[in-house]
């Protein structure tokens, strides 16, 4: 069984690879290859801007009798992204850019005019000093003085900077510190004035409650007394009643004997006829029943009456009683 990947070839006896036909290729051949703008550029043709890392698929090719340093230079072919335009440009390997050939033009660079410039007046110089020993001298001289030149102005601005930010750390707290003492004080004077305020608010109100209180006192001197019944608080308007604490509406007061005492007057006088036989009739109908009679025959005409009020006697310190704790 042969390999499947086969690595030795077999060459017959007579093989020479003189004979090999050359497939010629000519030398300006182009190659498709993918690359990125090497730099901004704009197309003259409809003024597109073309920035630094757009993406093309170029076509390569060798530039003819161009070498430098036996290095080959290489050309390069884009289209414009919206007119389609041909683009051109091509390596420069001396200053190790690009160089625009055709179709568009760089933008204006203006560090690499400056660093251009700069190696342009070093090669002068260095072509000058080459031959002539004296601009050497003169050279030298110049740099050296331009250097002394820097360093005073150097010297000077740190002077100046020395001078301007000499900072006295002790006036500084210092007048932090009475900055801090003066909002103290003035807090505390807003504080007292605050507190005097109050307390001419709170003696003023004081005084207007001590005079009403005062005339309230005077008036009710002035009324006269009048002389109460008995009788007299089952006749009275709700609206003459006296006014009861909070806690004696809810709890009452814990003894109301000697304010009633005065009120009530129990006058002993003998039963009259009519009281007498409604009391002897009561006691015969508590012994007989219903009936107050014990014969069975209705009670005396004012045997109810007399009765009544008796219950009413008895009954009225309670009912004032009630009356004084719930109003």
């Amino acid at each position: 069984m042969s390999e499947r990947k086969v690595l030795n070839k077999y060459y017959p006896p007579d093989f020479d690879p003189a004979k090999i036909p050359k497939l010629k290729l000519p030398k300006d051949r182009q190659y498709v290859v993918r690359l990125m703008a090497p730099f901004n550029m704009r197309c003259k043709t409809c003024g597109e801007y073309i920035y630094k890392g757009k993406k093309f698929n170029a076509r390569k090719e060798t530039v003819q009798n161009e070498v430098y340093l036996g290095l080959p230079i290489f050309r390069f072919y884009i289209k414009c992204t919206r007119c389609l335009a041909e683009i051109t440009f091509k390596t420069d390997p001396e200053n190790t850019d690009y160089t625009m050939e055709h179709g568009a033009t760089r933008n204006f660079q203006a560090e690499k005019l400056l660093e251009e410039e700069e190696k342009r007046m070093q090669k002068e110089r260095e072509e000058e000093e080459l031959n002539n020993p004296m601009k050497v001298l003169e050279n030298r001289t110049k740099d050296s003085k331009l250097e002394m030149e820097v360093l005073e102005n150097l010297q000077e601005l740190k002077e100046l900077n020395q001078r301007q930010a000499n900072v006295d750390f002790e006036a500084m707290l210092k007048q932090y510190k009475e900055y801090e003492e003066e909002q103290k004080r003035k807090e505390q004077e807003e504080d007292e004035q605050e507190m005097k305020a109050m307390l001419e608010q709170a003696q003023n109100r004081r005084l207007l409650v001590d005079s009403d209180s005062d005339e309230e006192s005077a008036k009710s001197c002035t009324k006269p007394v009048a002389k109460i019944k008995p009788t007299d608080i089952l006749q009275e308007p709700p609206s003459k009643k006296l006014k009861t604490e909070s806690w004696e509406r809810s709890v009452g007061k814990l003894n109301t004997k000697s304010q009633l005492a005065g009120l009530v007057t129990v006058r002993k006088q003998k039963p009259g006829p009519a009281l007498a036989n409604g009391t002897e009739n009561h006691s015969t109908t508590a012994n007989t029943g219903n009936c107050p009679r014990g014969d069975g025959m209705p009670p005396a005409p004012g045997y109810w009456q007399g009765l009544f009020s008796q219950t009413m006697l008895e009954e009225l310190p309670v009912i004032q009683g009630l009356r004084a704790c719930c109003p």
